[in-house]
């Protein structure tokens, strides 16, 4: 199930987002702060999922009463929305300049690609309304600037910035459900494989599925899957550059 951000007091999230009028702690414990609970927060989603986020839940985390995370954060809403901008602020932003745009944009996608992996729960956030917080916007001017002065409009820098981060949201939803069946499962993909194989062979019929058979097989075959995730990232990555070439080639 999505999560949606923006859901809560927009004067109130942006006010968290860019500490603009932090609450005060007189009426609760002194040790509490927002940065705190967003800590919290992000440890009780990383481990359990956003389906176990609570204010409740990360009351309990931190070992104090649900009331006193109200003296900092208004509610759910706002908390999830700082939680988003928090872990923005950690993808690597070195400076290469120097690099070639292709070297730039790849180390974007991949930083995003890690991210994902860290923080499962942002695979279910809706994306289409941004937290316009401090760490969001940064990230996203660096990774704009990868494909700043190669003569796209922009328009097209934008869409170029959505086209691989959104290649990589599939491609890390892909990696996630691989491990997470594994981990519910007790099988690797490679065992499944093994033993789903031999009839799969059976039912798979040459004649009727000619292309179908020979692509499976050999699929199957090199990567001891019906898929391998790695690949899948990489080989599409590669293709997803190749494609943003033609397009600057083009200019």
């Amino acid at each position: 199930m999505a999560e949606y951000s923006g859901t809560g007091d927009p004067a109130r999230s942006l006010a968290l987002l860019w500490r603009t009028a932090e609450r005060s702690a007189r009426k609760g414990r002194t040790d509490l702060s927002v940065d705190a609970i967003v800590r919290a927060a992000i440890e009780v989603a990383d481990s359990e999922g956003l389906g176990a986020l609570s204010m409740r839940r990360v009351a309990e985390e931190l070992g104090v009463g649900t009331m006193s995370l109200y003296t900092h954060v208004p509610g759910k809403g706002e908390l999830f929305d700082v939680m988003q901008d928090t872990v923005c602020g950690e993808t690597a932003r070195p400076d290469l300049g120097g690099e070639p745009w292709r070297v730039r944009l790849e180390q974007v996608a991949r930083e995003n690609h890690k991210l994902y992996l860290r923080h499962p729960w942002l695979l279910q956030v809706a994306a289409n309304r941004p937290v316009l917080g401090p760490n969001m916007i940064a990230k996203y001017d660096y990774e704009l600037r990868a494909v700043d002065g190669i003569g796209l409009s922009l328009v097209e820098m934008d869409s170029v910035i959505t086209l691989v981060l959104g290649f990589v949201h599939g491609a890390a939803r892909t990696s996630v459900d691989a491990a997470q069946a594994e981990q519910r499962t007790g099988m690797t993909d490679e065992k499944w494989w093994q033993a789903h194989q031999p009839f799969l062979a059976r039912m798979s019929d040459p004649e009727a599925y000619p292309v179908a058979s020979a692509v499976g097989v050999a699929a199957g075959e090199a990567h001891n899957s019906a898929v391998n995730p790695a690949h899948a990232f990489e080989f599409g990555l590669e293709r997803i550059l190749d494609g943003v070439e033609a397009l600057v080639n083009r200019r």
